[in-house]
């Protein structure tokens, strides 16, 4: 691991940036530099001015995301604030370019408001196509998101959606190894924080008709106080939230509680939580997501020590990754295509149900696809396309 870091720090230092911005045409002399800037731009300035729709045909806007961040809440890092949040978002951006063809801006702004937070992206937002919120600690991430929809672009918050999309896609083919059925299953989820409350509401279809939506039979969220249940004093509200749409039987207790018998563990919160007889107390053929990074929240050797049939991680070193750039390229692509002006919880599980198809035989060492495999985004594309506009 030391020799990834000093290897990591080393490109970055030789790349100065992991981005640029390069020209599709050059003003090679004056009839270029009067078709590309003055006077024949009016032209197409005049248009969209005429018809705003027009933008995405005659600008970069209809390719364009922008990658938004507080810096409050960086990969497994932590509140590392918004400068040193600026290689991971530039990271962001390269994926966008290689999986989708997206040009993809890091905007790192030093403000923890919510309210300054909303005002600046509803700014720039002319300038964009979509707006993809990226490491902003929870509870602040949901009030975010929740203001800017309706803004006429998309906005996506991929720590909350884009893990979920990734784990559902997983946990279909899981199912599929293990012989059972989502309807059936008993899900405990550790962490309540984005990616924990999104996991557990797009697992329930939250918002969905449940006729259109196959989801899991019962999910149980835990956070570092325990089971979260109805009534539990000193709660968030958005906890309180997640309580009314979980735990039906009113469960109290550690996560070691909520494990027995369960079906399934996703954890999405820290390292180390867990031993191998917590999974021996799970259900038959148990299956576990242990996505913590870096440190999973049990090692793998002894999830299957403990008898877990299916085991995922965040990490690279270990077979089923679950990773994010499974999703956002292509879930972006798609919506942009389609002209969208939000990312709809059906356009998310179209998403999921396209990764979950990239992998036709699933096996326990296979259930997800590799995150180098360029052809994912372009199934999601197609997928959540064809969801937006229909």
């Amino acid at each position: 691991m030391k020799e990834i870091y000093a290897k990591a720090l080393e490109l970055h230092r030789r790349l100065k940036g992991k981005i640029e911005v390069t020209p599709k045409a050059e003003a090679r002399d004056m009839e270029g530099l009067s078709l590309l800037y003055s006077p024949g731009v009016a032209q197409a300035s005049l248009e969209i001015a005429r018809s705003p729709r027009e933008a995405a045909e005659l600008t970069m806007k209809g390719n364009c995301v922008a990658i938004v961040t507080d810096g409050s809440a960086v990969l497994g890092l932590g509140d590392i604030g918004p400068l040193a949040a600026l290689p991971v978002m530039e990271g962001k951006a390269l994926l966008f370019k290689q999986f989708a063809g997206i040009d993809a801006f890091p905007i790192c702004l030093a403000s923890r408001s919510v309210d300054t937070i909303v005002e600046i992206v509803k700014a720039i937002s002319p300038g964009f196509g979509g707006i993809n919120l990226e490491d902003i600690a929870a509870p602040r991430c949901f009030e975010v998101e929740e203001r800017l929809q309706g803004i006429g672009i998309p906005v996506f918050h991929d720590d909350q959606h884009g893990t979920a999309v990734v784990v559902l896609a997983a946990l279909i083919n899981s199912a599929k190894v293990v012989g059972k059925e989502l309807s059936g299953m008993r899900v405990v989820i550790s962490g309540a924080g984005a990616a924990g409350t999104a996991v557990a509401r797009l697992l329930l279809c939250a918002g969905q008709d449940r006729t259109a939506c196959s989801g899991v039979g019962e999910v149980v969220v835990c956070d570092s106080k325990g089971i979260i249940h109805q009534g539990r004093k000193g709660m968030h509200p958005a906890k309180a939230r997640l309580a009314a749409i979980t735990n039906p039987k009113g469960m109290a207790g550690g996560t070691a509680d909520a494990l027995k018998g369960a079906d399934v563990f996703i954890g999405v919160s820290r390292g180390g939580i867990l031993e191998r007889r917590h999974i021996a107390s799970m259900a038959r053929d148990p299956i576990v997501f242990a996505l913590a990074n870096p440190e999973p929240e049990i090692p793998v050797e002894e999830a299957v020590a403990g008898g877990a049939a299916i085991v995922a991680t965040g990490r690279a070193d270990h077979p089923n990754q679950v990773n994010n750039v499974l999703c956002f390229p292509g879930i972006f692509r798609g919506a942009l295509d389609a002209g969208a002006e939000r990312i709809t919880a059906a356009m998310k599980l179209a998403a999921a149900r396209a990764i979950a198809d990239c992998v036709p035989s699933p096996t326990p060492d296979r259930v997800i696809p590799s995150p180098l495999d360029k052809g994912v985004a372009e199934a999601v594309a197609r997928a959540v396309m064809e969801a937006a506009v229909s």
